[in-house]
């Protein structure tokens, strides 16, 4: 992803400046909030035994507003010179958000009467599959995954991506995982990045075809077909 940001950040790509924002270090968070200190939550599963019966929950998701929606909310009010003023009443800026039309349940207007949300590539009727194929056209490189390495919403397939082709990013999510088990504050029962709750690295991440099963699709729903 660095990588890619370095490109697009490059003379000549974007005909607008690129801004980075941060709330600060998510890994070194969750490493701390293992040890007790605050934490924004994420949506990881709880694995909690009650009267010999084992429950399976979720937490609650924090991460997304701390971590982006805050940050770039502060560096558009710094732009538009609303630091320290009171927010206008009506819409001065105009941001543009760029999920595509698979994604048409995350559409959610602005909370900020100074702000309103368009969305470009849904209004374009584009697909995530038709921005792949737009950019190739283009000869443009292909942009990475945006999500956090250790997200508790990786399919298995995305989770096996990761072992088998980043190892560093997968040590890295591993320790996080071990790391947030217990010593959470508020959370009871052990907490883990997959969705089995088990440890990351003993999680079953194989695939039908490693079980004996055969794959009539070669991947996995990206929720287009409508079903």
């Amino acid at each position: 992803m660095r990588e890619h940001l370095a490109w697009l950040m490059s003379p000549n790509v974007l005909p607008f400046p690129v801004h980075i924002v941060s709330a600060g270090d998510i890994r070194a968070d969750l490493l701390r909030a293992g040890a007790g200190e605050r934490w924004a939550s994420i949506p990881a599963f709880t694995r909690t035994v009650k009267r010999r019966h084992v429950e399976i929950g979720m937490i609650r998701r924090q991460c997304t507003k701390d971590y982006k929606i805050v940050p770039i909310r502060r560096k558009v009010r710094e732009l538009i010179g609303l630091t320290r003023r009171r927010s206008p009443d009506h819409p001065v800026v105009e941001q543009w958000i760029g999920i595509s039309l698979d994604e048409l349940i995350r559409m959610k207007p602005s909370f900020e009467a100074w702000q309103v949300n368009r969305w470009p590539l849904i209004e374009q009727r584009m697909s995530r599959h038709d921005c792949l194929r737009w950019l190739e056209r283009h000869d443009y490189p292909i942009p990475p995954k945006s999500a956090c390495v250790g997200c508790p919403f990786h399919s298995d397939m995305r989770w096996r991506e990761i072992r088998d082709h980043d190892p560093e990013a997968w040590g890295e999510a591993v320790v996080v995982d071990r790391a947030i088990r217990t010593g959470l504050r508020g959370i009871r029962g052990e907490v883990y990045l997959h969705r089995s709750a088990v440890p990351l690295d003993q999680a079953d991440l194989s695939t039908p075809a490693d079980r004996g099963q055969l794959d009539l699709w070669g991947n996995e729903c990206e929720g287009m077909c409508g079903v």
